[in-house]
């Protein structure tokens, strides 16, 4: 069996034109994905073909060409930017006597490196079994190999079957630690909920600058780079917007043109915050010449997680690309927004996504002028709680003037075992 390449090592890349449109994946986007996975491109060998060959889906002689191109540069492994079968991946490693990569398996390889937190690592691991179990035929020598006797395979028990039980068990085991992260996870959203705390949650395709703008809005330290699937782990942040108070931003793990099902149901939890929240902010780069393929591919993984009903605004960044865009929001013809231009980067038109927001999540408010008697200045503590106080002043008799401003259902919350005595203290 071959050694599971490093990063650092030396790549020879494969790229396919097929004739079926849905079928076809990007060149640049492989290099960039190879790029992130620490991986230096020695050599790019092209093809077209009506469809794969069922055999080394590159066809016999192409396969030949990558052969000598391996053996002429030294590369440790050939990374085919398309997904192959168990067999096509064994007959290819016969032929180039080196590792092969798929596109599901490099991508699936960089998760493992960005993963920073344990359920990520939990939820990483989970896709790799998965896949790897399809594939435990490949470079094996000793598969058919029985053996009995006293230990973990029983009477006749290949090799193979010992590999298959043995990942069936650690899936087995990964799956229960995974339900445990969600149920918390469960909890912390009943809380937030009960609470009325709106949530806002960032997608779009990787490398569109969700962690960058995540970072502006917030002051928060989350890594980013230009780099595919920089930031994996969901990071949760409070902010406070106007006429709306206190407001949970989630940032997702990007997403990609066919992201692995595998990797998909692993981050189901994850993506729960998505299909959870209030208002999804879908990230667009829209300098990116392909961006209307990439919005398409957000939106099928949206749906594929149920979360395409949530109500969604396009944020357009890194205008500081282009040429004459200024920052400036789009509207439809009743007047909602469907669209923000800003730069994440250089923080222009930021201050239009708040003020979008507002829009989106504000809730009625209502304003009050209360005077509250020393007696009662426990008042005080629960107000300032509320983040609601105004203005603030006291009268020659000691009572407390304050001017309050909220949302009217956490006003209703108040009144409804207070009635009588905050109509008391109302003077206007």
């Amino acid at each position: 069996m071959f050694d599971r390449y490093k990063a650092g090592e030396q790549a020879v890349l494969v790229h396919v034109d097929l004739d079926d449109e849905v079928a076809r994946e990007d060149l640049e986007e492989l290099k960039l994905l190879v790029s992130s996975a620490g991986v230096q491109t020695l050599a790019v060998v092209t093809a077209s073909r009506a469809k794969p060959d069922p055999k080394f889906f590159i066809g016999t002689g192409k396969a030949e060409e990558v052969q000598q191109t391996v053996k002429a540069l030294e590369a440790n492994v050939v990374i085919f930017n398309h997904a192959l079968s168990p067999s096509q991946e064994k007959s290819l490693e016969a032929i180039f006597k080196c590792r092969v990569l798929d596109r599901t398996s490099l991508i699936l390889d960089i998760f493992a490196q960005r993963a920073r937190t344990h359920e990520g690592n939990l939820q990483v691991e989970l896709a790799q079994l998965k896949h790897i179990s399809t594939r435990l035929i490949r470079g094996w020598t000793h598969l058919e190999r029985q053996k009995g006797g006293i230990g973990l395979r029983g009477p006749g028990e290949t090799q193979l079957e010992t590999d298959r039980r043995l990942i069936r068990g650690r899936i087995k085991n990964i799956q229960r630690r995974l339900e445990k992260v969600e149920k918390q996870r469960n909890q912390g959203r009943r809380s937030r909920k009960r609470s009325d705390i709106p949530t806002v949650s960032l997608v779009g395709y990787t490398n569109a600058g969700k962690s960058t703008l995540f970072n502006r809005i917030t002051e928060a330290e989350v890594y980013a780079a230009d780099q595919l699937f920089a930031t994996l782990d969901p990071t949760l942040r409070k902010i406070e917007i106007e006429d709306v108070g206190k407001t949970i931003l989630a940032d997702t793990v990007g997403f990609i043109r066919h992201l692995p099902h595998d990797l998909v149901a692993a981050f189901k939890a994850t993506l729960q915050e998505t299909r959870d929240a209030d208002v999804q902010l879908h990230v667009i780069d829209v300098a990116d010449e392909r961006r209307g393929e990439n919005i398409e591919a957000v939106n099928k993984v949206l749906e594929e997680i149920e979360a395409d009903d949530v109500p969604q605004i396009l944020v357009y960044n890194k205008i500081d690309q282009l040429e004459d865009i200024k920052p400036h929001i789009d509207r439809d013809d009743e007047g909602n927004i469907i669209r923000i231009w800003l730069s994440a980067q250089t923080g222009e038109g930021c201050e239009l996504l708040l003020q979008a927001l507002t829009e989106s999540l504000a809730r009625k408010m209502v304003e009050f002028t209360l005077s509250i008697p020393p007696s009662e200045q426990q008042w005080r503590g629960i107000l300032f709680g509320l983040n609601c106080i105004e203005n603030e002043s006291y009268t020659e008799e000691g009572n407390w003037l304050v001017d309050i401003r909220l949302p009217t259902d956490e006003w209703n919350r108040l009144l409804k075992n207070n009635q009588d005595q905050l109509n008391k203290f109302i003077i206007n």
